[in-house]
């Protein structure tokens, strides 16, 4: 068959689009809208810790941020956002909104902090606020002030050179619960989306994009019901909720000998009865099902659940369940990732002062953890290549947006080298100087990728069509949610009836002083390891 000139060109152009996901989007703003850019970050350098160190002193656990999100959306609404409060039937979720028309842009972050982690800023040894209280054991308290400063920034580069185009900001709720993203993409948050782009607190500075490597997840609540009895006096005559628990702990942690190597499960018994002599007639276990992709995911929930089944029956109990949280594998976009790549090289790591480096030096001595100074050199963006076959891990919420809108996470130097995560050694960083630059930084970035993006119609395009050509050759989003499962807004209530009251009396005043640290009365650098 002979082409036509016509046909011909037809061809080339397809085989190119085909491509198109493959190659770098070269195109992208330019200097001097970047510069303004970054000088609107700087200026707002004080603002950026002064939220930091705010949310810090908060320190509110998932699905109770309700300080968090009345502090952030009052700085928002008064530069000219618009607010939507309760967003998917969560409480303390929202929305910040503005612009008309363009390509919008989704901006978010984590917001929640985690139980039992409350920890003074500052100190390189471990010394709780408040006993018991919840603290910010990863540095959530960094991203959203990140995010506020970068379109606030951003908003005003677009306003000075009429640029076209949407922000959306919205805080990752409950994230430490795995509780709330897919509930935001069910209730159509990120429908009118054409790009998102997240960040999250790291010690250092990068992104990343592909199979991230990571695990999807289910989080579930199964709940067993028996029938209570006099333990010494009538116990045949009980029918032992306990027990069905004990015994589906007992099988699944036989089952794990013959689960994938990806897998990771985990469980906590949140009910186990009243009292001894009491026959329990209802208890709970509360577990975590991880894996690497979805149709796994699914499979590991339901031998689960055929274990809790089998566990009842054994036991003369009856069992149901409650999904308490959902996480999709994540997958980052490649052409969003190479141009904020390029933006993060741009902006830099934070110039770290000889304090810095001292007070993570003793943070990491007071601790044993390896000695390793704060970053001087930016890693290689993060590829499939780069980062090589996975055996599993954690888990991220943002993943179910990775899934319905091309979508990146950008790391951002907050935190010190080799503290343990979801330890009050992650907190000791994060409303000291270290945290405020490494925000900044980040923001600047944030910005940078956000004016590519709307400057350059072909990014947005590429983006989209890697997300069709690539990241969904092989899987569609397919959650286990189904349309009678809610959002477990309840979690967390009673420690924060409890802690809160307590907790207020140590909040952040930056009408009264400089720096948490000088509200405290801590100097830093605190080198004091007491060893």
């Amino acid at each position: 068959m002979t082409l036509t000139r016509t046909t011909l060109m037809a061809s080339l152009l397809a085989t190119a689009a085909l491509a198109a996901p493959f190659q770098s989007a070269h195109a992208e703003a330019s200097p001097k809208l970047k510069k303004e850019a970054m000088a609107g970050v700087d200026a707002r350098a004080k603002l950026v810790q002064e939220m930091v160190d705010s949310v810090f002193s908060f320190a509110e656990p998932g699905f109770q941020e309700f300080r968090t999100s009345e502090y952030l959306t009052a700085i928002l609404e008064k530069n000219g956002f618009t607010i939507t409060h309760g967003v998917a039937g969560i409480p303390t979720a929202w929305t910040a909104t503005w612009g008309t028309e363009g390509p919008m842009i989704a901006l978010g972050s984590d917001i929640d902090g985690l139980l039992g982690l409350s920890q003074y800023p500052g100190s390189p040894v471990v010394k709780p606020m408040v006993e018991g209280a919840p603290g910010h054991g990863e540095g959530h308290n960094s991203g959203m002030p990140l995010i506020v400063a970068a379109a606030l920034a951003t908003k005003d580069v677009m306003v000075k050179n009429n640029i076209k185009g949407r922000l959306m900001l919205w805080p990752g709720v409950a994230e430490e619960l795995l509780a709330t993203k897919a509930y935001f993409v069910r209730a159509g948050m990120f429908k009118n989306v054409d790009a998102s782009i997240f960040t999250h607190v790291g010690s250092n500075f990068g992104t990343g994009y592909g199979d991230s490597g990571n695990n999807g997840m289910v989080s579930v609540e199964y709940t067993f019901k028996g029938k209570t009895a006099h333990a010494a006096g009538q116990p045949w005559s009980g029918r032992s909720a306990l027990d069905g628990v004990e015994l589906m702990d007992l099988a699944w942690n036989m089952r794990r000998e013959h689960l994938p190597l990806t897998q990771r499960s985990h469980y906590v018994i949140t009910n186990g009865g009243g009292q001894p002599n009491i026959v329990p007639g209802v208890a709970s276990v509360w577990y975590y099902f991880r894996e690497q992709n979805f149709k796994s995911i699914r499979a590991l929930y339901e031998t689960g659940t055929t274990i809790a089944e089998a566990a009842a029956k054994a036991t003369g109990t009856t069992v149901t369940k409650r999904i308490l949280g959902y996480a999709a594998p994540n997958f980052g976009n490649k052409p969003m990732a190479e141009a904020a790549y390029k933006n993060i090289q741009m902006v830099g790591l934070p110039k770290w002062t000889a304090d810095d480096q001292a007070f993570a030096k003793a943070a990491q001595t007071a601790n044993d953890q390896p000695i390793a100074p704060l970053p001087t050199t930016i890693p290689p963006l993060s590829t499939p290549e780069t980062r090589g076959p996975s055996m599993g891990g954690g888990s991220d919420d943002i993943g179910d947006i990775m899934w319905t809108v091309p979508t990146i996470t950008i790391r951002f130097p907050s935190n010190i080298p080799s503290m343990i995560g979801h330890n009050v050694q992650s907190a000791f960083a994060m409303a000291t100087p270290i945290a405020h630059k490494g925000a900044v930084a980040g923001a600047k970035a944030v910005a940078l990728t956000v004016l590519d993006l709307l400057t350059t119609p072909a990014l947005i395009a590429k983006a989209k069509e890697y997300q069709q050509t690539v990241q969904f050759k092989d899987e569609k989003y397919d959650p286990v949610l189904t349309a009678e499962d809610q959002p477990a807004i309840h979690l967390n209530h009673d420690i924060m009836v409890q802690m809160r009251p307590k907790m207020e009396k140590f909040y952040y005043d930056p009408s009264k002083y400089s720096s948490y640290l000088e509200q405290l009365g801590i100097t830093y650098p605190d080198l004091k390891t007491g060893k």
